[in-house]
């Protein structure tokens, strides 16, 4: 199996693996790691038997909750230090305040959705903590995003991996295709802002 992905996955091993899905699912510097490719780079190894998916499936979901839930406590406890603060150049509190009545009204399914964005997944959870989100309703959620997110993309490698014959000669490909559609939401998000915004009358 080729790919450089594959290569880091393998040589971190379990450890490794965790320790990436928590720190990209809410620590500030996160954003940093592979995300989804790396969950379905471990699935495709799983079913070649380099993992056991009995051991790698549950350690990918919770080091995802645990990540998310760390994200938001960070945000909490020093975020909201942030609404004391007066504006600035680069800061606004209006922006803030936005935020919160955002996450009020649309908090949970950006929790869940968030899981399939780069970045965004880092730190969705953190701005959560930071507006004080209903811990009990993000608990939930955060457990939900974590099953489609990190057990479904792995799971999927497994899977295609074990029905695939041959699947490490498409192994570059299939990352591509999959880093592609991680970011395919925000650059759909981006074009329709643009065009409302450039739109006449706007």
């Amino acid at each position: 199996m080729n790919g450089s992905i594959a290569t880091l996955v393998q040589l971190v091993g379990y450890p490794g693996i965790f320790a990436m899905v928590f720190a990209e699912s809410g620590v500030p510097f996160g954003f940093i790691f592979p995300g989804s490719s790396m969950l379905f780079t471990a699935g495709l190894l799983s079913s070649q038997g380099f993992f056991n998916p009995w051991i790698l499936l549950p350690l990918v979901t919770i080091a995802t909750i645990l990540g998310d839930n760390v994200g938001y406590w960070i945000g909490n406890k020093w975020g909201i230090k942030l609404f004391l603060r007066p504006d600035s150049r680069f800061f606004h509190h209006s922006h803030l305040e936005r935020a919160k009545v955002f996450y009020d009204k649309y908090g949970d399914r950006t929790i869940v959705f968030a899981r399939f964005v780069p970045f965004v997944r880092t730190f969705a959870p953190i701005v959560a903590g930071v507006v004080n989100m209903d811990y009990k309703k993000f608990l939930i959620f955060n457990i939900l995003g974590a099953l489609l997110w990190a057990t479904g993309v792995t799971f999927a490698g497994f899977y295609i991996g074990a029905h695939v014959p041959a699947v490490g000669k498409y192994m570059t490909w299939i990352i591509l295709g999959i880093i592609i559609l991680s970011f395919s939401p925000a650059a759909w998000e981006y074009a329709k802002n643009r065009l409302q915004r450039d739109a006449p009358g706007k």
